[in-house]
């Protein structure tokens, strides 16, 4: 489990939280291993059909030694037997044969690693050969892409039936809120992005990136684009000298590039690294941003776009891999491998009031078509589909 909810553990809590509240049929029965005891995080779930069940081996060793090599012990004896095993990603796994064999699903966020292993480092890289991911995929019973281009990408690259996989849209992870000044003023303060408690809470013009610091997200071409937008030999009579970037997101690997790009712009007092942010510091972001720009190369589906149009934030986002698919014609889209392109996009929307509210307005509306209750409705459905299969 992440020390934070984010990524695959977002995904996870927000589907589970979800399924909790129409399913009084079925009977859930949890499982995580983590060395710590973590059955607090999962309060949101008590009921007498859920049951959590944790083990408390360190996670080396869970994953490595007991799982790849021993194969025990069997994560669906621990559970007291299931029907379906479902995963929310793929990991070491070990699970009964024969009679008691329970069908697998999986759900799949993308194949990043297949596609741009040159985006890794060699340990990330190392793990996912140890995975074997191709085996797990080709003998699960059924595997959900949470986008067609991650449908594609499992079809193409993992060599599965079409048939085997089956498209389910995440939902949107934030719902929105009235950020209040001091709230706002705080944060600012806070993260030095106003030099006292008195600025207003908007000094200057943000862009906002929001995602972990690393080569696939595509920010020294982001920082690079910064540059051309400030110089006022590229930018012209325009006045950007009040614009700041905002890099919000953990550390990822990699990204030595990224940190030198930084320190080589002539403008780096005004790119501010902010590091790990809570869900609350995302959405007072959200909030006071003027511009949110997402020019990553790949994404299995992309949902810092959606949380920024829920805030009426304009969005420019890469016009690859899933992004497309999810901000329709929402989003600004432009080339992330042209640098001028990232620059132009953003600048327009800083300087066109009428393309800024179009982009605001559509936002919204597509933001509101991704629901995790929905989401919820179809994992239901493929449940019990599967299960009425197995049982034929």
């Amino acid at each position: 489990m992440d020390e934070h909810y984010s990524g695959v553990s977002e995904y996870a809590a927000n589907l589970l939280r979800a399924l909790s509240r129409p399913d009084q049929t079925n009977d859930y029965r949890l499982f995580y291993n983590s060395f710590h005891n973590l059955d607090s995080r999962f309060r949101f779930l008590e009921s007498e059909r859920w049951s959590i069940n944790g083990t408390h081996w360190p996670n080396k060793i869970f994953n490595y030694v007991l799982q790849k090599f021993l194969a025990w012990p069997k994560i669906d004896r621990i559970l007291g037997g299931v029907d379906i095993f479902w995963s929310p990603h793929f990991n070491f796994t070990s699970l009964s044969d024969g009679s008691d064999k329970p069908r697998r699903i999986i759900t799949v966020h993308d194949l990043s690693f297949l596609r741009y292993p040159e985006f890794f480092s060699a340990r990330k890289n190392f793990w996912h050969f140890a995975l074997n991911v191709k085996k797990i995929l080709r003998t699960a019973d059924k595997i959900i892409a949470v986008s067609e281009n991650t449908k594609n990408d499992i079809i193409e690259l993992i060599g599965v039936p079409t048939a085997k996989v089956q498209v389910i849209y995440s939902g949107n992870n934030i719902k929105k809120r009235e950020v209040g000044t001091e709230e706002a003023r705080e944060f600012l303060v806070k993260h030095k992005l106003a030099a006292t408690a008195e600025t207003k809470p908007t000094p200057g013009r943000l862009i906002l990136y929001l995602g972990n610091i690393e080569p696939r997200k595509n920010i020294a071409g982001l920082i690079e684009s910064f540059n051309q937008i400030k110089s006022p030999a590229v930018s012209g009579e325009r006045d950007f000298s009040d614009v700041k970037l905002v890099l919000a997101g953990a550390s990822g690997w990699k990204n030595r590039k990224i940190y030198d790009a930084w320190k080589n712009s002539p403008y780096r007092a005004d790119i501010k690294f902010l590091g790990y942010i809570s869900k609350k510091e995302r959405e007072i972001l959200y909030s006071i941003a003027s511009v949110f720009v997402y020019p990553s190369f790949y994404e299995g589906f992309g949902f810092p776009p959606l949380e920024a149009m829920t805030y009426g934030l304009p969005v420019v986002c890469s016009n690859v891999s899933s992004l497309p698919e999810v901000v329709g014609d929402a989003a600004l889209l432009i080339n992330p491998f042209k640098v001028e392109e990232i620059a132009d996009g953003i600048k327009l929307i800083l300087t066109n009031n009428d393309i800024r509210a179009r982009l605001i307005k559509k936002g919204y509306e597509r933001a509101s078509l991704f629901s995790w209750d929905k989401a919820a409705k179809e994992y239901l459905e493929l449940f019990k589909s599967v299960y009425e299969k197995e049982a034929e």
